[in-house]
């Protein structure tokens, strides 16, 4: 007869995406892995696979919530240049204990680059999702005249998530709150 799970797989999970996210996949030994995520090696095997596999459904569900809370954010104004700057503000204003535990996809593209397949094909995917977004409300911001007419749309795309990419790192650098935040007033004063 087999063993029920004695562990919920979600906050296990969890666990191990803080772990991921504060010392990168190599910095991370399988055995600070079971001690935060309160399994057996037996279980870890028979729930998440190996070390590899748990990394990129850590890194999966990291990619997947993190995209949708900036989605949200960015959808609560209906002003364009409001729904970017409330969402880069939102970020700037996070508590120190998550920005100091770092993004995880963030952490994910500066540790593997383009060299790891799986990795990047996560990484493009939660990209693509909210690069989506971000280029329908800067179409929006010129259509409706808040941003200049002379900024390029995809230019635009790819400064904001880049300018989100820096806050992220800096966050993860101890950078303070109102540094991010003036970061984010820059990154918005860029469209106008």
């Amino acid at each position: 007869m087999a063993r029920h799970k004695e562990f919920d797989r979600d906050v296990a999970l969890a666990a191990a995406i803080t772990v991921f996210s504060e010392h990168g996949y190599e910095g991370t030994s399988t055995d600070e892995l079971l001690t935060a995520m309160k399994i057996s090696r037996q279980s870890m095997y028979d729930t998440f696979g190996d070390k590899r596999s748990l990394y990129l459904q850590a890194l999966e569900r990291y990619n997947a919530k993190s995209v949708a809370r900036l989605v949200a954010d960015l959808r609560r104004e209906t002003s364009p240049v409001k729904a970017l700057e409330g969402t880069l503000l939102a970020f700037a204003s996070r508590p120190a204990s998550e920005a100091a535990r770092g993004c995880l996809g963030v952490s994910a593209v500066c540790e593997f680059g383009r060299t790891d397949a799986d990795i990047a094909r996560l990484t493009d995917s939660a990209s693509a999702v909210l690069s989506d977004v971000i280029h329908a409300i800067v179409t929006d911001g010129l259509r409706a005249g808040e941003i200049s007419p002379d900024i390029a749309t995809e230019e635009a795309v790819q400064f904001l998530g880049a300018a989100l990419s820096g806050m992220k790192v800096s966050a993860r650098n101890g950078a303070p709150e109102e540094t991010l935040r003036g970061i984010a007033r820059m990154a918005i004063r860029s469209l106008r």
